[in-house]
């Protein structure tokens, strides 16, 4: 019996003499939605649901359980006319939208999110260019940071695979074998980046009845790899004009094999039905991590490679007059379609 209870005293003296392990939670102060909204905590790296919570009193809380942090998410109503995209930990956390409007809310309590906060309050109001440059630095100052490895897992292809070498090299460990850091790995894993004068890089991809198509399946055509997408605006407005060209030169040879970069089926089904889109469809439904853009180190979209019938690429970016300026030089028209 002693035994048991010398065994409990020390067994109990060590439990309360550790230190807790933090805990998760968040706790915020809003001001103007209505009592009942449902909130929604969402993962942006997998778009995956974290938890949801009501508001009551313009006041809400969450106590959810998180895996791995540091974690980026959005904090969002159903209709997205609220949200805020912020680092959680595994620490006490509150959020003050009491005088101000819900994205710009002092979020406290992450140590990542206070250093993200300060980079973009810092370059919220310079041009696209000062900010990449803003961006890149803080990457490469803050290499142990979670905060650096997200932005570089965004630049991919907008820094270029050397420049993107250079502070993955820098990058800890820990950032080294994050999501983030296997998205950056992967892509300098696939990465080819093809230049006009040289053979294009082949790829495999689902069309839009799961049947999986290969770009050299049109080998020995001329083809327009076109990159797109459902939500790209610019996409869908160059698009008639892209069916015009179709019509005329498809009849000789020509082809196009369009990749999407959408996430949503059926909004890119819906999109080439609208458009009447009728050639060869393929995407992963990855979004910006489409694996064929990644691979040909696409920047923004539209874009697209015009390759030749020995595969050599020969133009790049090529749309409306230029486009067909070029396909009426290397190949014959019997098409007696007139193009306005």
């Amino acid at each position: 019996m002693k035994k048991l209870v010398y065994g409990l005293i020390i067994f109990l003296s060590i439990s309360c003499n550790e230190n807790p392990k933090a805990r998760f939670s968040f706790i915020g102060n809003t001001n103007g939605i209505e009592n009942g909204t449902i909130l929604y905590l969402e993962n942006t790296l997998t778009n995956e649901l974290i938890d949801s919570t009501v508001v009551e009193n313009n006041h809400f809380k969450f106590q959810t359980r998180l895996s791995k942090t540091p974690l980026e998410a959005v904090l969002r109503t159903k209709d997205n006319s609220h949200y805020r995209f912020l680092w959680l930990e595994n620490k006490p956390m509150t959020f003050d939208g009491t005088k101000m409007d819900f994205t710009n809310a002092i979020v406290k309590g992450s140590n990542s999110e206070n250093l993200s906060q300060t980079l973009y309050n810092r370059i919220d109001t310079l041009s696209r260019t000062e900010r990449l440059k803003q961006e890149m630095e803080f990457v490469k100052n803050n290499p142990n940071s979670i905060v650096s490895a997200s932005i570089l897992s965004v630049y991919l292809t907008t820094w270029g695979k050397e420049k993107t070498t250079e502070l993955f090299e820098k990058f800890s460990t820990e950032n080294k074998n994050s999501e983030y850091g296997k998205k950056i790995a992967n892509y300098f894993k696939i990465n080819k980046d093809p230049k006009i004068g040289e053979q294009f890089a082949d790829f495999e991809m689902s069309d839009t009845n799961g049947n999986l198509k290969k770009l050299s399946d049109l080998k020995g055509k001329t083809i327009l790899l076109e990159f797109w997408a459902s939500w790209c605006r610019p996409c869908r407005q160059e698009n008639p004009n892209l069916v015009k060209t179709y019509k005329k030169f498809s009849p000789n040879g020509f082809e196009i094999f369009a990749v999407s970069l959408d996430q949503e089926k059926n909004s890119w089904l819906q999109a080439i039905e609208k458009d009447s889109l009728n050639w060869e469809h393929v995407s992963d439904l990855k979004g910006n991590d489409n694996e064929a853009s990644l691979i040909y180190g696409i920047i923004g979209i539209p874009d697209n490679f015009l390759i030749d019938k020995n595969g050599v690429i020969i133009g790049r970016d090529l749309r409306g007059d230029k486009l067909n300026e070029k396909l009426a030089e290397i190949m014959p028209t019997t098409n007696k379609n007139h193009i306005p």
